[in-house]
């Protein structure tokens, strides 16, 4: 926890999309012993911060700027108010919609040019200049408009500290990749169904398996991982709606419950979250509760409770999970103008 001289004080993060009338980079505090989030400040100097990454030590929080141009900036988040830790760095590739830390760099997904840029850090967690490297996707898939050519949706490391994973929605693919001299290289590439569309990837706490929520078809994909080969493999797709949607249906955030027995996730257009158990190599839906909004972007899950920042109601409504069914109860919500993600310090 980012310590700021208040014993047990526990806070969260939230971007937003300035374009859209967002405030910014949100800083909340968690009521004690529950999940309300009372807002604490907000900091604009960034043009759309929309994901956010905090470092392990809980005292640097970075975010992308969701932007043409394209950016990443760090923050010191020792108080109340996040303070920039030198100034935000071009990452050479449009429109980043994601980011993660990984052997010493910051990453991004840079979605409206499908590529991943790796910016070094300092020693003190600061960005350190220039880009070390940038790992161009190429490839399409058969959807018309949305997979014309590459759109890396999100980058992250997996469990074991050792790959990067990016996540390819144009390509309909998951690359498992390292860092040579500094620069993002493709390990191996994994094809999941043509036109699925996938966007986020959760890893079970096990290790060993994984769950890419597709965007343009309402489904997970279950995989096996292998941290030691960097393999990923396909095992099963499973529908997060019981029926066919009345209309748009777009799949956005996933997050996989601390005991491993349940995953989550967040459709846009039906705005509801869908519980679904962990069975084996698989997984079953058992059901659908609304989100609290409209437009749920982002789905996060924080000592027992489970958050959606909802773009366009514009609030992040917060949810109580039964321990023993994984179901989210609607909790509350608070007003965050083009709320995009929700993490936790």
């Amino acid at each position: 926890m980012a310590g700021d001289g208040r014993a047990g004080r526990r806070r969260a993060f939230i971007g937003s999309f300035t374009a859209a009338g967002g405030p910014g980079l949100v800083t909340a505090e968690i009521a004690p012993g529950g999940g309300a989030l009372t807002l604490l400040s907000a900091v604009k100097d960034v043009p759309d911060p929309s994901y956010l990454a905090l470092a392990p030590d809980g005292r640097t929080l970075y975010a992308v700027s969701e932007t043409a141009e394209g950016a990443v900036a760090a923050y010191r988040v020792t108080g109340d108010r996040p303070e920039p830790a030198g100034a935000p760095v071009p990452v050479g590739g449009s429109g980043p919609t994601h980011l993660g830390l990984y052997a010493g760099h910051v990453l991004t997904a840079n979605y409206g040019c499908g590529s991943v840029t790796a910016v070094p850090l300092r020693p003190d967690g600061s960005l350190a200049g220039a880009p070390s490297g940038r790992l161009q996707h190429t490839g399409s898939g058969p959807h018309d408009r949305r997979q014309r050519g590459p759109h890396a949706h999100q980058v992250q490391p997996d469990p074991s500290g050792r790959w990067a994973v990016s996540v390819d929605l144009g390509t309909d693919s998951v690359r498992v990749c390292t860092l040579v001299d500094g620069s993002p290289a493709v390990h191996r590439e994994f094809a999941l169904r043509p036109g699925s569309g996938p966007r986020h990837l959760a890893f079970h706490p096990d290790g060993g398996h994984a769950y890419v929520v597709n965007e343009l078809t309402p489904t997970v994909t279950v995989c096996r991982w292998d941290a030691g080969r960097g393999t990923l493999k396909p095992l099963t797709e499973v529908p997060v709606l019981r029926d066919a949607p009345a209309g748009d249906a777009y799949p956005s955030g996933i997050a996989v419950s601390p005991d491993g027995r349940f995953v989550w996730t967040a459709t846009r257009g039906e705005d509801v979250l869908s519980v679904l158990a962990v069975e084996g190599d698989g997984l079953r839906l058992t059901g659908t509760v609304p989100c609290g909004g409209h437009w749920p972007r982002a789905l996060a899950e924080h000592d027992g409770f489970l958050y959606a920042a909802n773009e366009r109601s514009g609030d992040v409504s917060w949810f109580a999970v039964d321990p023993s069914t994984g179901v989210p109860r609607y909790d509350g919500s608070v007003r965050v103008a083009a709320a995009s993600c929700v993490v936790f310090g």
